[in-house]
């Protein structure tokens, strides 16, 4: 099994962002277009040097910002940060597919599917859309939205069949980009991915969040995880930031590399191949400590992030 390890947004090495944004109060203040303008070029200047960083070092897996555009989904503000930047997103798409970078993107927490709200569910069309409306762009050809179940009002039976239903409610171009990631508190891994089979689309195996919310004997249904994909599965890893009951959940600097291995070796023999996003508060950092450690563990690498498990 050929394994990549991709890491989320931020260079810690870089040392820049393409998440700058403008707070909306400070935006309408004087309705300035033109710092707004001069934000999403650095953004998306930053994106590219972050690409090239990438493709420098033979990082073949990577996590868009949802922060690239600011102020895209605000219900009254309306400008077009598609085609007015599209020599910008054609010269990136251009390098991540000629690299053949793999890319995805998470909305944040304000996108609920299954909100009971309509308001939120209306503003959750308007973020996935703006998600997709980037990925097309950029001319990414296997694109991924990353989501969650979301709410459990009502109950989990009545939140899946929201979920369900709203899911259905979204445009054909959207929903065959959506995949579902197991949650740290209420969906666990056999919720997630009964729906994921149910709706035929592919399931994120979150392996800390599976360790937050687990179901027994995790072992048994790894393949059947591996098999809701139609080309290469991916999952997420971190560790924790501590034993402690608050910090349990967070995700720590660094990834503990007896915990990777055990995990390495659940997995042996599954699949030809499979990507791991790296979710650690350290990004590409904390890549290649963890590639360090699996080097001196005699696991043998093809490329600066790519190994043989």
């Amino acid at each position: 099994m050929n394994i990549r390890l991709g890491y989320v947004s931020i260079s810690k090495t870089l040392n820049i962002t393409c998440s700058k944004t403008i707070t909306y109060s400070n935006f309408k203040k004087n309705n300035d277009l033109n710092k707004l303008d001069k934000i999403i070029i650095e953004n998306l200047n930053n994106l590219e040097k972050i690409i090239d960083y990438n493709i420098k070092n033979n990082i073949h897996f990577y996590r868009l910002t949802s922060k690239l555009i600011p102020l895209a989904t605000i219900d009254n503000i309306d400008f077009d940060y598609i085609n007015k930047y599209k020599k910008y997103y054609q010269k990136i798409g251009q390098k991540i597919n000629e690299h053949q970078i793999r890319i995805d993107v998470h909305p944040d927490q304000f996108c609920v599917l299954n909100s009971t709200k309509s308001e939120v569910v209306k503003n959750t069309h308007k973020i996935l859309e703006y998600h997709y409306n980037i990925l097309e762009a950029l001319n990414i050809k296997d694109k991924v939205i990353i989501l969650h179940v979301g709410s459990s009002v009502l109950g989990k039976e009545n939140s899946i069949k929201r979920f369900i239903n709203n899911f259905y409610k979204l445009p054909s171009h959207i929903r065959k980009c959506i995949v579902i990631e197991n949650d740290d508190k209420i969906y666990n891994v056999l919720d997630c991915l009964n729906l994921c089979k149910q709706l035929n689309i592919p399931f994120i195996l979150d392996y800390h969040h599976h360790i937050c919310n687990s179901i027994d004997n995790i072992e048994d249904y790894l393949a059947d995880i591996f098999n809701t994909w139609k080309y290469i599965p991916k999952i997420h890893f971190s560790s924790h930031k501590a034993n402690t009951k608050k910090d349990f959940r967070s995700h720590h600097d660094y990834i503990n590399i007896d915990d990777f291995i055990d995990f390495l070796n659940k997995i042996k023999g599954l699949n030809d191949n499979l990507d791991i996003m790296i979710e650690a508060k350290a990004k590409d950092e904390a890549l290649f400590k963890l590639t360090r450690l699996l080097k001196y563990n005699n696991y043998k690498f093809i490329d600066e992030t790519t190994f043989i498990n």
